[in-house]
């Protein structure tokens, strides 16, 4: 696999930046939703290093879920539109106040199906929070309660966003320079 310093096009967001946006989500999380519980639900894969960092930074209590799903066919970096569950929750979510922790929100159409999927089951109350709003590519309109940073319409990777299934462990996010990018070396 190719060294990711090979085709950094830039780092868009560094370490102690994401690290500080998600304290403050953290803290308006914490304030919006003071004498309740929230059950986060994390969306897999891309997720969980934000749900990881944002759950230590909640102040009320919290259970966690996980749900994957799939928009994506093999080797394809757009979207089909077609949203298929490939792990669904444990647990129930009928009356609870659900919060949704997604890593990328970009077309719109696979939150807008997990939403969908979600409401029929009952909950109290359900909200969005996304790392990253790739607002310019939205082809419909999902609402995101939480919103970490708004991003350009570029390919990004790190901090649990995958090129290829790998990359997720860098502590930053950052834009591949696609020229300089080849998966099979």
């Amino acid at each position: 696999m190719q060294d990711y310093h090979e085709f950094l096009e830039e780092i868009l967001i560094p370490p102690d930046k994401l690290q500080q946006r998600i304290s403050e989500l953290g803290k308006e999380i914490s304030q919006d939703y003071q004498g309740r519980d929230i059950h986060l639900i994390c969306i897999l894969r891309g997720g969980v290093l934000f749900l990881a960092d944002l759950m230590r930074q909640i102040s009320v209590p919290v259970t966690v879920d996980f749900m994957a799903v799939s928009s994506y066919g093999a080797g394809v970096r757009q979207t089909t539109g077609q949203v298929r569950i490939t792990y669904d929750l444990q647990e129930g979510i009928q009356g609870r106040d659900v919060l949704l922790v997604e890593d990328i929100v970009d077309s719109g159409y696979t939150i807008a199906s997990v939403l969908r999927m979600l409401e029929t089951r009952h909950p109290k109350s359900l909200c969005v929070c996304t790392l990253l709003d790739k607002y310019e590519r939205r082809e419909i309109e999902v609402p995101i309660h939480y919103c970490g940073f708004r991003i350009p319409n570029k390919f990004v990777f790190g901090y649990g966003l995958d090129l290829d299934e790998y990359y997720r462990n860098l502590p930053f996010i950052g834009t591949v320079d696609a020229s300089r990018y080849h998966p099979t070396e």
